[in-house]
């Protein structure tokens, strides 16, 4: 397969992925219509969505040997920081407007940047904490503050807590992929929270409708799908060619928005959407950057 295939697949695996994580985010939010909570959002996502993890880990990851780890620590700490993340997330879906809790959930290359500055201690320049800037102007816009069809104060609490943790999430992915196989860090999150979420469901279980479960279990299928549609992404291209088709979850959940739940974006969550965009999208590509600077400095010269 030549590069330009390989790219190419890699584009189309991650619009995929921008495509599965849109109707898994719809699904929940038609389901915490029927009172779903987000530890439950939690259970069924992972717990459904695991066989699908275990499918592609036998096909074609290596099979139960890729699953061993050197860190498991480290998958613990991962698993926890990204369990909080989540529970987060569904808890921003069952509080705000589909398309405004999605917008906000990509902030989190903003507080990447922060936190790789403050826990990683690489340079940060003018120009990346000009994107910076430029996505927390984004926030303002999509919540605005002090208007009387803003974003509740908790749902925006829910919604920024999740992308920090999320940030921390991209963290501790650099440090673990570094030593472990991408398919045993898809795995053992999977099965963290599994356990998690089953050990929550006797407190903040209920029963629903067959169509409620119905959702959760689709919700479940496609969260998986996701995941490994992303995973494999980054196998045929580099971050920086295909992050930018993340957004694409923006435009889906102002589509299943529109359509489904009868709530049309308003002109502040298209602005702030905007913003918030250009803000990550120039992060990623200052990050390609600077990795494409290293590998040249680090690449002796002919003899």
């Amino acid at each position: 397969m030549s590069s330009s295939e390989a790219i190419g697949r890699g584009i189309a695996l991650r619009v995929a992925a921008a495509g599965c994580f849109s109707v898994m985010a719809a699904l929940l939010k038609l389901a915490s219509l029927d009172g779903v909570v987000a530890p439950e959002m939690l259970f069924y996502r992972a717990f459904f969505g695991l066989p699908v993890v275990v499918a592609w880990v036998m096909a074609g990851q290596g099979g139960l040997k890729a699953l061993s780890t050197r860190r498991p620590w480290a998958h613990v700490g991962r698993s926890a920081l990204g369990i909080a993340s989540i529970l987060c997330v569904f808890q921003t879906l069952t509080l705000l407007p589909l398309a405004d809790a999605t917008t906000l959930s990509f902030t989190a290359p903003v507080f990447a940047t922060l936190l790789s500055f403050l826990i990683l201690k690489e340079p940060v320049g003018p120009r990346r904490w000009a994107a910076v800037a430029v996505g927390f102007v984004g926030v303002v816009v999509v919540t605005r503050p002090g208007a009387a069809a803003g974003v509740p104060l908790e749902g925006l609490a829910f919604g920024l807590t999740a992308a920090l943790l999320t940030a921390g999430v991209t963290i501790t992915l650099r440090q673990l992929r570094d030593s472990e196989h991408v398919a045993a860090i898809v795995f053992w999150f999977f099965a963290a929270s599994s356990v998690v979420g089953a050990l929550l469901l006797p407190f903040v279980g209920h029963v629903h409708a067959p169509a409620t479960f119905a959702l959760l279990i689709g919700a479940g299928i496609t969260g998986g799908l996701a995941q490994l549609f992303m995973t494999a992404s980054l196998q045929r291209a580099p971050v920086a060619v295909v992050a930018p088709f993340d957004y694409l979850q923006i435009v889906g959940a102002i589509g299943f928005g529109w359509w489904l739940l009868a709530s049309p974006p308003s002109l502040a969550t298209l602005a702030g959407a905007g913003l918030i965009g250009a803000s990550g999208l120039y992060t990623a590509w200052r990050e390609h950057v600077r990795r494409r600077q290293r590998l040249v400095q680090a690449t002796p010269p002919p003899v």
